[in-house]
């Protein structure tokens, strides 16, 4: 496949690349990114037809939007298109705070959500100042599904923040979306069960969802897709290395979804190098093409922060992989039998 190749997103004839930039990596996740490095990559991205970014306040505290900004300044507004986010609002840290966050070199600040109306168009302002842009062409609305608990991510049953977004920031962005001030909207998160609950009552154009339907992970599948193909609403796949593991592959200290991976996982792992050994497949490859298999997906975002990683993840797209490697995967049950295959 060909990662210029573009796909419709909603009905404002909004259309993102098959490969895109995800905007983590510069936000100094991590490790600390070269800032002019950065300006290669957007200029060299945009010079070879990569033409989808996604951003948010969150990625660096607000220093992958500004990173964005730079690089971006210059280039003709309609030769690219931009999503960033709402939900989580940066503010000052408190006087000997220490940030509980994976990014490093950042401004002294902290996040709280807010998914109201007025934060929402504030969160969407202060995008604009820091990207240096006149408009978003796409806002998703950020992890919802983080638990109010005492407890970390999302719970089984915990409804997060879904009244508020269904009470503030959905009906703020429908409205921007009406007035064709953004192209389309949706939802950005790392769990697929609360938006099968966005999917069946909204009307959005696009989810991202992160780390939930690759390679090692398809349970979407089973409702979260078919309800999206359904609905028309296309999906942008985030973390389609599940953080790691699916990029290094089996090696000591691989990372599954932002933790060691487990013993189980690796022994997975394993068995799908084993079928990309007897096929001359990348394992990288494997994982950037298999989302495509299904009609729903528009677009992958691996986050990238040098021109090098950019140029990989375009050769790797367009590497050729035979319809066989899939159908032994599904064999070895090493997928989901009922995964669509390219």
């Amino acid at each position: 496949m060909k990662a210029t190749d573009t796909e419709n997103i909603g009905k404002n004839g909004l259309q993102v690349t098959r490969l895109g930039v995800g905007g983590t990596a510069i936000g100094n996740m991590y490790s600390a990114s070269n800032v002019e490095e950065t300006s290669f990559l957007i200029d060299g991205a945009i010079k070879q037809g990569i033409r989808y970014f996604d951003t948010a306040p969150l990625y660096g505290y607000g220093l992958s939007e500004t990173r964005f900004g730079q690089g971006l300044e210059g280039q003709e507004r309609d030769s690219f298109v931009i999503s960033s986010k709402v939900g989580y609002v940066l503010i000052p840290q408190s006087k000997g705070e220490i940030s509980q966050t994976p990014f490093v070199d950042i401004p002294p600040l902290t996040t709280t959500f807010d998914f109201s109306r007025d934060a929402t168009l504030r969160s969407i302002d202060a995008s604009l100042s820091r990207l240096k842009i006149d408009r978003l062409d796409m806002v998703f609305i950020h992890d919802p599904d983080e638990s109010k608990s005492i407890e970390p991510g999302w719970l089984p049953g915990d409804v997060g923040f879904y009244n508020e977004v269904m009470a503030g920031a959905y009906p703020t962005l429908v409205k921007l979306r009406e007035e064709g001030v953004i192209k389309a909207i949706g939802l950005g998160m790392n769990q697929w069960q609360m938006l099968t609950d966005f999917a069946r009552d909204g009307d959005f154009d696009c989810f991202l969802l992160a780390g939930r339907y690759t390679l090692l992970e398809q349970e979407s599948l089973k409702e979260l897709l078919p309800l999206c193909k359904e609905r028309g609403i296309r999906i942008v796949v985030g973390g389609p290395y599940n953080s790691g593991i699916l990029a290094t592959g089996a090696v000591n200290g691989a990372m599954y979804n932002y933790a060691p991976a487990t013993e189980s996982i690796i022994k997975h792992v394993l068995q799908i190098e084993l079928v990309c050994k007897r096929y001359n497949v990348s394992l990288r490859a494997a994982a950037l093409q298999f989302p495509f298999g299904h009609p729903s997906v528009a677009s992958v975002i691996p986050g990238a922060r040098s021109i090098k990683e950019l140029n990989d993840n375009i050769e790797l797209m367009e590497y050729e992989i035979p319809s066989e490697f899939w159908s032994e995967l599904k064999a070895e049950k090493l997928l989901d039998p009922e995964v669509p295959i390219l």
